[in-house]
């Protein structure tokens, strides 16, 4: 990961924060997939898919969360789920951030994105 992808990662949970949730875990990784942000709030434990991309990126972040990916985070999350028991319900969820000239523009949280 670069330092880029580091600091969008930052931003996301800081965004995610002050939408009340709390950070459990930051890039959890298994042999299987890595997790870029663990989350919380009262009723779910929200594994999240950071992405970043140019607001002229001919294409949306959240097209960047192919099936492949999504089945790594899945599978990730199994994991995580297994040896950490939660009662809150698991859900899966995109964090797209637009930038331009290496400036955030805007930040979109895309709850159950798969």
């Amino acid at each position: 990961m670069n330092n880029k992808g580091k600091l969008w990662e930052i931003e996301a949970a800081n965004y995610l924060r002050k939408k009340r949730y709390k950070l459990l875990y930051a890039n959890y990784y298994t042999r299987f997939g890595e997790i870029d942000l663990i989350m919380c709030n009262k009723k779910y434990i929200c594994f999240v898919e950071v992405k970043q991309r140019d607001v002229k990126s001919p294409a949306l972040p959240r097209e960047y969360v192919d099936s492949i990916k999504q089945k790594k985070i899945m599978t990730a999350a199994s994991i995580y789920i297994a040896s950490n028991s939660t009662s809150l319900q698991p859900r899966f969820d995109v964090v797209e951030i637009y930038t331009e000239d290496n400036k955030i523009k805007s930040i979109k949280h895309l709850e159950n994105a798969f």
